[in-house]
């Protein structure tokens, strides 16, 4: 009987108005995320003015967002591999909007503290939009469109500046984290137009569910499926080609090894995941992978709160004065808005680089050039000057960052692939817990050299990392 798996039909059907559909949904999902990480970027002076909190409570608050949210990844990951993608979404959504909301009543700062620690809980679950959405994209493009996806993260960054631009000085933070948690709320009442994976719908043997979805594409997209049966366990041409490369079989045959029974059997759920993610044929990738997710998460976040920390650093440390809030007001919007657009070019060198040279190489150059644009910055230097270095790093840093998104899903077989993402991401977000330590705290100490220094060993060390990385996914199916 004659076969097709969900990589056969994908490539057929092409990228249509049924996975435009899904990119808005995903896209709507980081969009949401975006925003309630750039909202640390404005929060901390004006808790500071309210409260009178310490410059190292004023950090805590970023990094309880970020522990959160290694939390909710972990969680969040494992939830869409046992009871689906769909499922996933929906309370991670709802978990996020809500406490979204209750945070913006928070009565004094211990209360607010814990309500964006349960934010970042539920911020943690926007690795599944990822994993979702690339499981409907053909493989031969899935590269340009992880790029148009993450345009998506960009909209946000820039959309939560233009927000407290006009929010904060009418109003006050209050209702900017009001308006933070909208576009998350505005997801819910579309969540019933959303199809569940077909990839993860035949991990788990749920064949015709999985044909039905399949059909909806076709219909969407004005297109056929391939002639026969659904299959998810079909053999390879890999199978008995001893001079394939590592990076066409060895992964795509593993995951057809693993039947559905053994994803059922009495291991199953987190540690069947955990063994499967620690096993010899992916235990490299996978250290590898949350190393890299580490440094990445670091140099991001830790630009993001650079940009808004290290011209005032300069400023007071020169001259030891201090100053007014209206004044850091004014210079916050400015730069964290300018250097948001970086995040355009990024990800338009991202998508040139991607399907051309490779994640692997895509991934090491734009962290040896995010290194190049920090290293004038361990000296003091203008205004002009931080701002344009910042600019060309965060730049930098949004395309690797982009191309580690996608690399990691297209690393695991199905079973494994939410579950494996989401604790990527979740080591990821120690470096987000620790970043403020660095980015805030050792500026505010007069310490610009060695919180700069740190940045270039992380960043070095990661790109290094990469080359070690064992497969290339360029062009591969994720079944």
């Amino acid at each position: 009987m004659e076969t097709y798996t969900t990589d056969d039909a994908l490539t057929i059907m092409g990228f249509g108005k049924f996975q435009a559909l899904v990119l808005f949904y995903a896209g709507m999902g980081w969009v949401a995320e975006a925003m309630e990480l750039m909202l640390l970027s404005f929060l901390g002076p004006f808790i500071r003015e309210e409260w009178n909190v310490s410059p190292e409570n004023e950090s805590l608050l970023s990094s309880v967002v970020f522990a959160g949210m290694l939390l909710g990844a972990c969680a969040w990951g494992f939830v869409s591999d046992k009871y689906g993608r769909r499922t996933g979404l929906i309370f991670s959504t709802l978990f996020t909007s809500g406490m979204g909301f209750l945070s913006a009543l928070s009565p004094n700062y211990l209360c607010l503290v814990a309500l964006r620690f349960l934010v970042g809980v539920g911020v943690g679950g926007s690795h599944v939009f990822i994993s979702w959405f690339l499981e409907f994209v053909p493989a031969q493009n899935r590269g340009t469109w992880m790029v148009i996806f993450s345009l998506f993260w960009t909209l946000g960054t820039i959309l939560e500046a233009s927000l407290a631009w006009v929010v904060l000085p009418a109003l006050n933070w209050r209702w900017l984290l009001v308006f933070t948690a909208l576009p998350c709320f505005l997801l819910l009442p579309f969540f019933g137009l959303t199809p569940e994976s077909p990839r993860y719908l035949c991990a788990q043997n749920r064949m015709s569910d999985a044909t039905s979805v399949l059909e909806r594409m076709a219909n969407a997209n004005q297109s056929a499926l391939p002639p026969g049966v659904l299959t998810y366990n079909r053999q390879t041409k890999c199978d008995h080609d001893v001079l394939a490369p590592e990076s066409e079989c060895l992964l795509p045959v593993r995951e057809k090894e693993c039947t559905v029974d053994n994803a059922k059997s009495s291991e199953s759920g987190s540690l069947a995941a955990l063994r499967m993610l620690l096993s010899r044929e992916l235990l490299r990738s996978t250290l590898l992978l949350w190393f890299v997710f580490y440094a990445n998460s670091f140099a991001y976040y830790g630009l993001v709160l650079l940009t808004s920390q290290l011209s005032d650093a300069n400023k007071s440390c020169a001259s030891g004065v201090s100053f007014g809030l209206r004044q850091k007001e004014i210079n916050l919007y400015k730069d964290t808005f300018i250097t948001s657009l970086a995040e355009i070019p990024g990800l338009f060198l991202s998508a040139v680089l991607v399907d051309w040279f490779g994640r692997k190489a895509s991934m090491w150059s734009m962290m040896f050039a995010c290194c190049a644009f920090l290293g004038p910055l361990v000296l003091q230097q203008t205004e002009l000057l931080t701002t344009i270095l910042l600019f060309g790093a965060r730049a930098c840093a949004m395309g690797s960052f982009t191309v580690l998104c996608l690399y990691a899903p297209e690393v695991y077989p199905t079973f494994v692939r939410s579950t494996g993402a989401g604790i990527a991401t979740a080591i990821g977000r120690i470096g987000g817990v620790v970043c403020p330590l660095v980015a805030v705290a050792m500026l505010r100490s007069c310490h610009q050299m060695e919180a700069l220094i740190v940045f270039e060993v992380i960043l070095c060390l990661a790109a290094v990392a990469c080359m070690f990385f064992p497969v290339e996914t360029k062009g591969r199916g994720m079944d």
